[in-house]
């Protein structure tokens, strides 16, 4: 019987026509709880390096009433250290941040040494539509209780550009003139 974890791999594994990730643990500082597994696609799709998280949904958060999430990265770059971001975040923060459409994480420094990029947003995954994203049962067969993860989407994003969102909403934003996948680009506010 396939187990939670083999349940989302395997969604994973259709969703890229069996393409091989690698994938790099993140060992666990929160009690009780497993860590973290970055699942990195190179090239995935054409020239974007994609990144999803298994483990932050092992915890608990208030706001997770419709499923818990898993985190999304689809970048210009062939740096992993992208995919090691969203895995450091989802790790240390998973129990205290929502993850929820239009959160921002400031991440303190650049991500990249090559990006001016501090922070992260989060909303739809940029590669994912929503039948491939929402509502993954990753619960056991004939069992009562729903087990359902979520995928979000994070987004690299300027810090005047996190400050914009907390103040005027992800959605005045999104609108803005800026490139999702671009780690390079300028500030779009």
């Amino acid at each position: 019987m396939a187990g939670r974890v083999e349940k989302y791999l395997a969604h994973l594994d259709r969703l890229s026509g069996g393409r091989e990730p690698r994938f790099f643990p993140v060992e666990s500082t929160k009690q009780g709880l497993q860590g973290v597994t970055e699942i990195v696609y190179d090239n995935l799709p054409d020239g974007l390096l994609t990144a999803l998280t298994y483990g932050l949904s092992l915890a608990e958060h208030p706001d997770w009433q419709l499923g818990s999430p898993e985190l999304c990265l689809s970048v210009n770059s062939a740096n992993v250290i992208w995919a090691h971001a969203v895995g450091f975040l989802a790790e240390q923060l998973r129990g205290t941040c929502p993850f929820g459409y239009g959160s921002t994480i400031n991440f303190g420094e650049r991500i990249v040494p090559e990006s001016e990029m501090t922070a992260f947003c989060v909303s739809a995954p940029l590669v994912l539509d929503r039948g491939g994203c929402l509502g993954i049962d990753v619960g056991p067969a004939g069992h009562e209780s729903h087990d359902v993860i979520n995928i979000q989407g994070m987004y690299p994003i300027h810090e005047v550009e996190r400050q914009f969102i907390n103040e005027y909403g992800l959605e005045a934003f999104w609108k803005s003139d800026w490139e999702p996948a671009n780690v390079l680009r300028r500030p779009a506010i």
